[in-house]
């Protein structure tokens, strides 16, 4: 029913300005303002819809992955913008804050943080 159907997906922030900011400047995606919300414009020609929800409840797992050539190179870029990573229990990080699955070959390397509406976004380098 569904295999030649375009999909997006789409998540709340609580702050539509401040959205904007994180992800068009700090994160250097094209983002367009639509009246319902957000659009991220990414590679593949997919979207992500962003919208304002004033009771938003940060998501508690990822929302969204992006795929990176160099985890540790991108990493470093994304701290000198003032991106802080998290740690969970159980996930085996090293002392940056990466999952190293690729050496261990239990799936990519991994890295967590947040957006200013506490959803989790990762960043993963998969060869």
């Amino acid at each position: 029913m569904f295999k030649n159907t375009k999909a997006f997906t789409g998540f709340s922030v609580n702050d539509i300005a401040a959205a904007k900011e994180f992800y068009g400047n700090t994160l250097g995606i094209d983002v367009k303002e639509i009246p319902q919300g957000l659009e991220l414009h990414i590679a593949g020609g997919n979207h992500i819809f962003l919208y304002p929800k004033s009771n938003h409840i940060p998501a508690t797992y990822t929302t969204l992955n992006f795929i990176v050539e160099d985890i540790d190179e991108t990493m470093d870029e994304m701290l000198q913008k003032g991106i802080t990573f998290e740690k969970y229990e159980g996930m085996h990080q090293d002392e940056k804050g990466i999952a190293r699955g690729l050496a261990a070959k239990q799936g990519p390397d991994i890295a967590w943080f947040k957006d200013p509406a506490g959803n989790i976004l990762a960043i993963l380098q998969d060869k």
